[in-house]
């Protein structure tokens, strides 16, 4: 059951990126097209879906406050300790923020849900929404924030935080955040219309990706691929399942917090890496690897909670 959770999970994000690859090199897409939608998804639909994500959040449910300062806490502290140490292994800057971007940022919103109501039933849907709700937008903005940093030579910081301010994706999950706690409720015809333009996103963002990745460089990006599949699928989650069992999490608590520590890079890393000047070649091979490979980790991390008793 557990490894079939996973590839029902994993199939159709792998089947849109392999579709996205077929359409490139049958010639129906052509390299200023990918550009141009990748731009479109960017500056329209990812922002729409972050804040749609936020919007249906009903933060006032809250009950597992310890649940979520302890997500909080271990993001901040994760993407702190990266900050530091990738620039130590990496000399170029387009790639420091990128493999940042990919080793703190998990595909949570995709794993999170389906895994809790797989192993817990719909009972657990709640929490993992509210999870989604707070998880979502510090992965954003830490993504925003590394991408930003690294795009020049040496840090502007007045330009770093102009960038983060007027950033698509932030002013989307703002917005969202706004509504979610004022309780401020769009039209029923306007919230229909900002859904299903939200539900568009990440299939064409996949698509995008497999039309835009290329693997003629993974030779010279064999490093920082190696570094940061490594550190996504096993660092990453070997010190955050630790923490989170010494810390007493079990059972839904800690698969969700598994969903967060050890699922593939997010979809839309390569998006923003392409356009915020990042190596959008490494984040889409990123994305890609860990994507193929979680599909064994995934199994060997819930088979050895389930081993030891932690998840039942």
């Amino acid at each position: 059951m557990v490894f079939l959770t996973a590839f029902n999970v994993l199939f159709p994000l792998f089947a849109k990126i392999s579709l996205g690859y077929a359409v490139r090199h049958m010639g129906l897409l052509s390299e200023k097209t990918l550009r141009e939608m990748n731009n479109l998804v960017f500056r329209l639909f990812l922002p729409l879906l972050l804040f749609s994500n936020i919007y249906k959040t009903d933060f006032s449910t809250i009950t597992s406050y310890d649940l979520l300062w302890f997500a909080v806490l271990s993001l901040v502290v994760m993407f702190g300790s990266y900050m530091f140490l990738i620039p130590r292994v990496e000399q170029e800057n387009h790639k420091r923020g990128v493999l940042v971007q990919a080793i703190c940022r998990s595909n949570f919103i995709f794993f999170g849900i389906p895994m809790a109501t797989t192993l817990y039933g719909g009972t657990s849907a709640g929490i993992a929404s509210l999870m989604v709700g707070v998880v979502v937008p510090l992965v954003n903005m830490n993504s925003v924030i590394a991408l930003e940093y690294f795009r020049g030579n040496t840090p502007n910081y007045p330009k770093i935080l102009r960038g983060i301010i007027v950033n698509p994706i932030i002013i989307g999950g703002l917005l969202g955040l706004l509504c979610a706690f004022t309780g401020f409720k769009l039209p029923r015809f306007l919230e229909q219309f900002v859904f299903e333009i939200a539900d568009i996103a990440t299939p064409l963002a996949l698509i995008i990706l497999g039309g835009s990745v290329t693997f003629t460089s993974m030779k010279t990006n064999l490093k920082p691929l190696l570094i940061g599949v490594f550190n996504r699928l096993v660092i990453v989650p070997a010190i955050g399942l630790t923490a989170s069992i010494l810390i007493g999490f079990r059972s839904v608590e800690l698969v969700l917090l598994m969903s967060m520590f050890a699922s593939p890079a997010a979809v839309s890393s390569y998006t923003m890496a392409q356009q915020m000047d990042g190596d959008a070649e490494l984040a889409g091979q990123l994305v890609v690897f860990t994507t193929v490979f979680s599909l064994v980790t995934l199994f060997f991390w819930i088979s050895g909670l389930m081993a030891f008793g932690f998840i039942q």
